[in-house]
């Protein structure tokens, strides 16, 4: 029988979660899943029947759209890594009186619309003692604070009272670079930073997190990394391309793929380089002539990013970067959002048995919906909408100190054995020296 359901706007959604998912604990006493916050939190996903495949949702995303008005006064970090120093911008979402008021200095600066510098002086009383929840959130390939969909995430947020920041990639949101490198997909150290930051700044604030596209791929490591003394109390992860090898051969498969989404992305990373063109050919290893021939994104990898980083090739920067095993390391409550129809987050990629053996993780996917599109009849992204109704739901029900408590009394992560053990962050199996 023929599905005509895409000409309703209803879209699949399906969850997978492992079978004994840990425990939390609500705040009226009684017990609940991740699995289940998120089905009864994420609304079904109707999306706008005129944009019928991946594809089309995906070119979408090109569209101009003014997006919900959001503010942001500015804040340049100096890295505190030993290995990779330089500097990296935070926005942090502040009043349309606030943003309004620093219109003029904002033209001044050369900065995105709708965002200021700070002053020394605001700065320095910017903590707090409140208890505010804040979130945290990553943008995609070349993108920034400024981003529709990251404001589509942000605003139903802290129009309900919440704080959020965005942690922009190096380079990104029109931002300075005093070092020879920009952002890569497993640049985890500005986030860390970041977070550590704002643990001193507001140490009551619950923190949470979102991360887009390139930008979850980052988060994904990030949770994966910290494991256990994760800060965060849930992170969201949409659009991930997860497994960055495979995303990468799967676009080069199709001529779609490789003239149009790679080509694309291609052109906004030389459109980086040429904005930071000075700084980034002080290193000497980059090759200019290469460079200027590039036109698709694995090239940009291969000739900017592999002699910036240190990686012999872009396939070795691939596997090192790509977040599919860091999942398995998360000990936070960790939501997967992803299309099935991904043109450049296969569905090929997506970990799905990872999901299955993570009792910490629950994936949402969509058979539709796109790259970061999933565009609705009425206007908006379903999964801004699901990200920002999923974190509220958990903020609003989970006693996070209890759950954490029951975690550690039931022994979750207690090994059956000692070896082998295969270490997430690292992609390998350690055995004893003998």
């Amino acid at each position: 029988m023929f599905d005509v359901s895409w000409i309703l706007g209803h879209a699949k959604t399906s969850y997978t979660s492992h079978t004994s998912p840990i425990p939390l604990k609500t705040k009226s006493g009684s017990k609940t899943t991740l699995s289940e916050l998120a089905q009864s939190s994420i609304p079904p996903c109707r999306l706008n029947p005129f944009l019928f495949n991946g594809h089309l949702q995906t070119m979408y995303t090109a569209i101009k759209d003014p997006g919900p008005p959001i503010h942001y006064k500015r804040k340049v970090f100096q890295s505190d890594h030993s290995v990779y120093p330089g500097q990296f911008a935070v926005d942090f979402v502040v009043s349309k009186q606030e943003g309004e008021l620093a219109e003029k200095e904002r033209k001044e600066a050369d900065l995105p619309e709708r965002t200021a510098n700070f002053t020394s002086e605001e700065w320095e009383t910017i903590a707090s003692e409140d208890s505010t929840p804040m979130l945290i959130a990553l943008h995609g390939l070349t993108g920034g604070s400024h981003e529709v969909y990251l404001r589509e995430t942000i605003a139903p947020l802290t129009a309900s009272g919440w704080t959020a920041c965005v942690v922009n990639g190096r380079g990104c949101a029109m931002s300075k670079i005093t070092t020879s490198q920009l952002f890569n997909s497993r640049a985890t150290w500005d986030v860390r930073q970041t977070i550590k930051t704002l643990r001193q700044l507001f140490p009551n604030r619950p923190l949470y997190a979102v991360g887009f596209s390139l930008g979850a791929n980052i988060l994904t490591n990030y949770c994966g990394e910290e494991g256990a003394k994760c800060v965060l109390k849930a992170a969201v992860s949409c659009s991930n391309p997860w497994n960055l090898e495979m995303c990468n051969t799967e676009l080069q498969r199709t001529w779609l793929g490789l003239e149009v989404y790679c080509r694309t992305m291609g052109k906004n990373m030389m459109g980086l380089f040429e904005r930071h063109r000075e700084q980034i050919l002080k290193n000497t290893d980059i090759d200019l002539e290469a460079v200027l021939k590039s036109r698709y994104l694995f090239e940009f990898d291969r000739h900017i990013q592999c002699p910036a980083w240190g990686y012999p090739t872009e396939g070795a920067y691939y596997r090192d970067a790509q977040s599919v095993d860091a999942l398995l390391a998360i000990r936070i409550p960790f939501l997967g959002i992803n299309a099935e129809d991904d043109p450049i987050s296969s569905k090929f990629a997506i970990p799905v048995e990872e999901f299955k053996q993570n009792p910490y993780a629950v994936l949402c996917t969509t058979n539709w919906g796109g790259h970061l599109g999933s565009f609705q009849l009425g206007g908006g992204r379903w999964f801004a909408t699901a990200t920002s109704s999923f974190l509220s739901r958990v903020h609003e029900e989970i006693d996070h100190g209890a759950s954490k408590i029951e975690r550690e009394q039931a022994n979750i992560d207690t090994p059956g054995k000692k070896y082998p053990i295969f270490d997430p962050n690292h992609r390998r199996l350690i055995l004893p020296d003998a």
